[in-house]
């Protein structure tokens, strides 16, 4: 798998997250970080990388991750994390943007953020 630090890029990762999740689901196997990442990438997900993108995303392999669509935050996180690991620090905001392109109906990624109220001063 070739990943590159763009927004066309990013959305075919949140697109493959997405079909990650239906394919594991099918097999009957756990959606964790551990199992994406060795579906994608087989022998190339060694223990020490996966514990080191784990690391970065600061979640564990093993705990079971909810569907993209509804609950983006910990997806992010993990997208950020491998595409750091892989090939440097990610725009976040292509990230965000591409996952608005990936599910244009779903949660939005910035839901719990507070809205600022700007105030001209004279």
């Amino acid at each position: 798998m070739e990943i590159q630090n763009n927004q066309a890029c990013f959305v075919q990762l949140w697109l493959w997250l997405e079909r990650t999740r239906r394919l594991l689901r099918g097999q009957y196997k756990r959606f964790c970080i551990r199992s994406v990442m060795k579906l994608w990438f087989g022998g190339e997900a060694t223990d020490d990388f996966i514990w080191h993108v784990c690391i970065e995303c600061e979640q564990t392999g093993w705990d079971e991750l909810p569907p993209p669509k509804f609950y983006p935050r910990k997806h992010r996180e993990f997208l950020r994390a491998l595409i750091t690991m892989k090939v440097g620090k990610p725009k976040l905001s292509e990230l965000d943007a591409a996952y608005s392109i990936a599910f244009p109906h779903s949660t939005p990624l910035n839901i719990n953020k507070k809205k600022r109220n700007v105030t001209k001063r004279n």
